[in-house]
């Protein structure tokens, strides 16, 4: 969407603020010993509470309400009893909802307690391309530009990008225009950033795949050559300078 009006803006701010305090406060409460559906539960009461309401769950009939995948999981893991957490885990939660009919989305991933299995690395990689990314989108840069600048980013970290996971547009509707935000270079890819629009920008960096496959539950994504990513995402507001970050209050640059 574009905002247009106080009034979009303030729409954008709250339902922006409800998913980045869940993500916040589920990342504290998530411990080893913990099931990921009992980490999910977690994030609806908050969700809930604040009157937003599950994206996934609500789009797409998701079994859960939160996205938590861990380890090898790539993106969209469905929360299960059986899934149990564990010291040193990669983690990655996504929280995206609706609030009074505006949507926002945003994800991070961390480890577990002590970096036992040495992720740190890539989670670092993850959040510090974000970060080099949002500084770089302004109204009227080209969005190929901005997915070249996230590969190449990666690469110099010893790393990969996935090739068939992007940012998109949000606002009204989880995904809208401008349509899919890719972490690398498309030559065919015209399109600008504009001002007042609304994306949500995401990184998806890997050790080893550069595609996500589906596996037989028909959500969750792993890599096509295994290995390990990491994402991190704010909803932001496209401006003439640094853009707004909606989602600023998940916390997932401390």
């Amino acid at each position: 969407m574009s905002i247009t009006k106080e009034s979009e803006l303030i729409g954008m701010q709250r339902a922006s603020e409800a998913v980045a305090y869940t993500l916040k406060e589920m990342r504290t409460y998530a411990q080893p010993g913990m099931s990921t559906k009992e980490l999910d539960q977690y994030g609806a009461k908050i969700l809930s509470s604040m009157g937003a309401k599950s994206a996934p769950y609500l789009t797409y009939g998701f079994p859960g309400y939160t996205c938590i995948s861990v380890d090898n999981e790539f993106c969209h893991g469905i929360p299960s009893e059986k899934r149990i957490l564990k010291e040193g885990d990669l983690i990655n939660i996504d929280v995206s909802a609706e609030l009074d009919g505006f949507w926002a989305d945003n994800g991070g991933s961390f480890v577990l307690g002590n970096d036992i299995h040495q992720h740190q690395k890539l989670v670092d990689a993850s959040r510090e391309i974000l970060r080099k990314t949002l500084d770089n989108i302004r109204g009227g840069v080209k969005i190929a530009d901005i997915g070249h600048l996230m590969e190449t980013e990666a690469k110099k970290r010893g790393f990969k990008v996935i090739k068939n996971l992007g940012g998109h547009g949000i606002g009204r509707g989880l995904h809208e225009e401008p349509g899919e935000l890719m972490n690398y270079k498309n030559r065919f890819d015209v399109r600008r950033f504009k001002k007042n629009s609304v994306v949500a920008i995401e990184t998806f960096i890997s050790t080893s795949s550069t595609y996500a496959t589906e596996l037989n539950d028909g959500w969750t994504m792993v890599g096509n050559k295994g290995g390990y990513m990491a994402q991190h995402e704010h909803t932001i507001v496209v401006t003439d300078g640094k853009p707004i970050i909606l989602t600023e209050m998940n916390e997932i640059f401390n």
